[in-house]
């Protein structure tokens, strides 16, 4: 699964090495670069809703439980 949110993350960024994929337990953490925050997010949070979606698909299809988790890099 980390692999698959790092390769949807990758393409939506400008700072592709600045990104941090680690998964603690059934939580699967991204941060990345400032700038390209509003870009993972996206408007209203449509962005973020689209990449838990294909996570949460992808994980049922190998029977585990994943959560996505964005966070802000302070």
């Amino acid at each position: 699964m980390i692999e698959l949110v790092k390769y949807i993350v990758t393409n939506l960024v400008d700072n592709p090495d600045k990104i941090v994929v680690t998964q603690e337990g059934e939580v699967i953490k991204v941060t990345v670069d400032k700038p390209d925050m509003g870009k993972i997010i996206g408007k209203q949070g449509n962005i973020a809703k689209s990449i838990k979606t294909i996570v949460r698909g992808a994980a049922i299809k190998q029977n585990v439980r994943v959560q996505v988790e964005i966070v802000d890099e302070q």
